[in-house]
């Protein structure tokens, strides 16, 4: 099994395994995904503009015709150097393609080649996931939501690169504003640094003049409108999701992380159980708290449940049909507005 550990993926980005020549990089997190995907394959080639050191193949195409990906992988580039293949995996099954490759014995032989696809959420028994988890020959690097750890790293790298420092205050402000998306949050903070330019140090009215809750555009603003019954309010965070480039997949995912987090706050509550907002872990931002509190109001816990079933519904529709992703989440999350807005009236 060579399933890549979360915690290790970026020793492995950073110096990958040339003996693992098939890399699948995946996750709910779509930014995180893609930039990890454009730093395997600016390592694998010398020029990534070059049509000739780069090839480019769509999933839905080689699942059409699997026997181009093992030519792809086997043509040598024409002025000589290194060469990479570029997979952008879709609705349509091309393991059969990736595990023809796998156990070709000439691609085997040949160093000069390196594959990476691209993919979506994947569960843990797609085929996919599991021919490339299972093969000595390839990596699978699962792309998750950045933890705060994450989110300091991806701080510091970034202020390091504009010549800026932070202040304390202006740290601590910023960290909990990032995290739903890695390319939301890159681009947040370079957003930042680029209002702070030429003063040295960033400090919290900069944060708060510029920066906006990347986070929250991607989950939770979303689902806090959705179950406190604001079906406008959550179109126009739908909007923005849509506008930053916010997957469905990821939406989705954080939703049913958010719903968890409803249902076992309103069980305590149910069952009589000390409970306060205020002592929560970890803490609720407090811009959250008027939604959190018209949720756990307009829903009881058995409602709740049946809303982990809608939502967990929808993940698998939305998997099955990727082009209708954004259409599914969507209607899933404003079935759930309308639910709450009856139940609050």
């Amino acid at each position: 099994m060579v399933a890549v550990k979360a915690a290790d993926v970026d020793a492995f980005v950073a110096r990958p395994d040339s003996a693992r020549r098939v890399v699948l990089v995946f996750g709910p997190d779509a930014g995180l995904v893609g930039e990890r995907v454009r730093t395997l394959l600016a390592a694998s080639v010398d020029d990534m503009n070059d049509p000739f050191a780069l090839a480019r193949l769509d999933g839905e195409e080689l699942a059409a015709e699997p026997s181009r990906l093992v030519e792809e992988a086997l043509t040598m580039p024409l002025f000589g150097g290194r060469r990479a293949v570029w997979i952008k995996a879709g609705s349509r099954n091309i393991a059969p393609a990736v595990e023809a490759l796998l156990g070709d014995a000439l691609f085997a032989a040949s160093p000069t080649c390196r594959v990476v696809i691209e993919a979506g959420d994947l569960r843990r028994n797609a085929p996919l996931r599991v021919v490339c988890e299972r093969a000595k020959n390839a990596a699978a690097l699962p792309c998750y939501a950045d933890t705060e750890r994450d989110r300091a790293r991806l701080i510091d790298e970034e202020m390091r690169v504009s010549g800026l420092s932070l202040a304390a205050d202006a740290r601590a402000a910023l960290i909990p504003l990032l995290g739903g998306d890695r390319a939301a949050s890159r681009s947040e903070i370079q957003k930042l640094a680029l209002y702070a330019r030429g003063r040295g140090q960033v400090g919290v009215e900069d944060v708060a003049a510029v920066v906006s809750d990347a986070s929250a555009l991607a989950i939770e603003d979303i689902v806090d409108a959705a179950f406190a019954g604001r079906p406008g309010e959550l179109e126009t965070q739908l909007g923005k999701a849509r506008t930053a480039g916010t997957s469905a997949g990821s939406i989705l995912f954080n939703a049913q992380r958010q719903l968890a987090q409803l249902h076992k706050w309103r069980m305590a509550i149910e069952q009589g159980r000390a409970f306060s907002l205020d002592a929560v872990q970890p803490p609720l931002p407090f811009r959250r708290r008027p939604l959190v509190e018209a949720a756990l109001k307009a829903w009881n816990a058995a409602r709740l449940a049946n809303a982990m079933a809608d939502l967990a519904n929808a993940v698998l529709q939305s998997r099955r049909n990727p082009a209708l992703a954004d259409t599914i989440a969507e209607r899933a999350l404003l079935a759930i507005a309308a639910s709450g807005r009856r139940s609050a009236a």
